[in-house]
């Protein structure tokens, strides 16, 4: 089966006023293959910007039945999939254990439809996270990366490499600068 990395971001400046600007970030990679794809809009939210990354990855997608893994660090968007809040929500015709009226739900109606087309796994990555600088060839390394990636792996699994948490980390830098792009296309 192919696998597809699809890594997100999603951001908002002036989140809760009555005018801002959101932007978004994807980078989609498929083996050596990476696509880059931004956007933005004006007086939206952080979360729906997050749904938002998310949804125009699985919509680049060029077929269904792909093995998927999603990285985000909205804990939004992750939580909801990892652990299924969706599927309360249908059961009780869109409404939330608050019995109130659950947020984006065109959103996440949409991103349900995508999903279901494949194989798919949510990881949660710690956003913002700033690198040390390393030696050629050498990975960055400190106490604080250290705890974060102990962190990593007890959220997400014993799977993953000290390496590939750095290069998911890496990836979710680049997809935060992409929402900034995302945000500055339209100010």
């Amino acid at each position: 089966m192919k696998l597809v990395k699809i890594y997100t971001d999603g951001g908002c400046s002036g989140n809760q006023s009555r005018t801002n600007l959101g932007g978004w970030g994807a980078i989609l990679e498929f083996g050596p293959h990476l696509k880059e794809l931004w956007g933005a809009e004006a007086n939206t939210t952080n979360n729906r910007m997050e749904l938002t990354a998310v949804i125009e990855s699985f919509k680049a997608l060029k077929e269904d039945g792909l093995t998927v893994e999603v990285y985000s660090d909205s804990s939004y968007v992750t939580n909801c999939f990892r652990e299924k809040w969706y599927e309360s929500w249908e059961q009780n015709k869109w409404r939330n254990a608050a019995k109130k009226s659950v947020e984006n739900q065109d959103l996440w109606k949409e991103l349900l439809e995508l999903v279901r087309k494949h194989n798919v796994t949510f990881y949660r990555v710690k956003g913002h996270v700033k690198l040390p600088e390393a030696a050629e060839g050498q990975l960055p390394q400190n106490a604080a990366l250290d705890k974060l990636y102990d962190k990593f792996v007890q959220t997400n699994g014993a799977r993953f490499s000290y390496e590939d948490f750095i290069y998911i980390i890496k990836m979710n830098n680049i997809v935060d600068g992409l929402a900034n792009k995302g945000i500055d296309s339209i100010r």
